[in-house]
């Protein structure tokens, strides 16, 4: 479960070719090299972009499109108010039907209306009891695309897709907000630990997926959200919650004992910038006063927390 050493050597190339090409400014019309001041933003938007050039992606994205489903194609629908995107039919009352939980069957499209001299389809979806719901998209057929999904279904062969390239592999899980898996309310998690993924399902009408997992170090269980691969809700994709490779491996100067602290989002004097930024993630905002006996710096963060440093270590704290 480590990087490729060559992935790792070009990373660190990567920096340094970039960080010298900033540090290097040739003086107009003087032909005289001067270095430029670089600051703890210039090196983390460096190493940032480095490390997204040389990532691979823990996940295939999963990709379909209406024109190729297959007939039989499952959903899953997370809310009984999905009734309302369907239209109304004189062979049941969509009123009396509650759908929420129960999995759709994908038996075709129909060509409806025309809309804007444009022929729109009709999907056509039937629950265990033989209704038929029709969902009118707007959209022709060659404007579907592999994104196009329905309001409130998941599907079910995304969810597969996903949970084939994942479960029964350890990998370690770098956010601490965990979630019950029987109640689904937010837990305390643990950040930079290896666990064992042991599956994935359908979630909820915002977050399509969950993960469920086991720590390897004290067999607590719990779940996470998922978003597919190429969804843009940052921070909710695979990648961003996993990772293949051991955090502390990438900071061999952090001690155990603080890397311990770090785990559970604990802090304590004397930290660097870069132990304090793995514990609490990034501060809302910054401030650095020099004065005669050093480098004074301020990181702000949410609900009225900061952390005070002195010359680059941790001097004082509120969380």
């Amino acid at each position: 479960m480590t990087r490729t050493c060559g992935t790792t050597i070009s990373l660190v190339k990567a920096i340094i070719g970039a960080l010298a090409a900033m540090m290097l400014v040739v003086a107009c019309g003087t032909g005289i090299e001067t270095t430029e001041h670089i600051t703890d933003k210039d090196v983390a938007r460096v190493i940032t972009q480095a490390e997204h050039q040389s990532k691979l992606a823990l996940l295939k994205p999963y990709s379909d499109s209406l024109p190729s489903w297959p007939i039989g194609k499952q959903f899953y629908v997370t809310d009984n108010q999905v009734k309302h995107i369907f239209a109304h039919s004189h062979d049941y009352d969509l009123d009396s039907i509650n759908l929420g939980g129960k999995t759709l069957t994908y038996t075709g499209y129909e060509t409806g209306g025309v809309l804007d001299n444009r022929q729109t389809i009709n999907i056509l979806l039937r629950d265990d009891s033989g209704h038929t719901f029709i969902y009118r998209t707007g959209k022709t057929i060659d404007e579907f695309r592999p994104a196009f999904s329905i309001p409130m279904l998941i599907d079910l062969d995304m969810v597969a897709h996903t949970r084939q390239q994942i479960v029964d592999k350890n990998y370690y899980v770098k956010t601490p907000i965990w979630y019950d898996i029987q109640t689904e309310q937010m837990i305390a998690g643990r950040q930079f630990v290896p666990v064992h993924i042991d599956n994935v399902t359908a979630g909820n009408k915002v977050m399509p997926m969950r993960i469920i997992f086991t720590a390897l170090d004290n067999q607590q269980q719990a779940m996470l959200w998922l978003a597919p691969t190429e969804t843009t809700m940052r921070g909710r994709d695979f990648d961003a919650q996993f990772s293949l490779q051991d955090p502390h491996l990438s900071y061999p100067m952090i001690s155990d004992t603080n890397w311990q602290l770090i785990t559970h989002g604990n802090i304590a004097e004397g930290m660097t910038k870069d132990e304090c930024r793995l514990a609490m993630g990034p501060p809302r905002k910054t401030s650095l006063n020099p004065d005669q006996r050093g480098m004074r710096e301020y990181w702000y963060y949410d609900g009225g927390a900061y952390l005070y440093f002195v010359d680059g270590l941790l001097k004082q704290f509120r969380k």
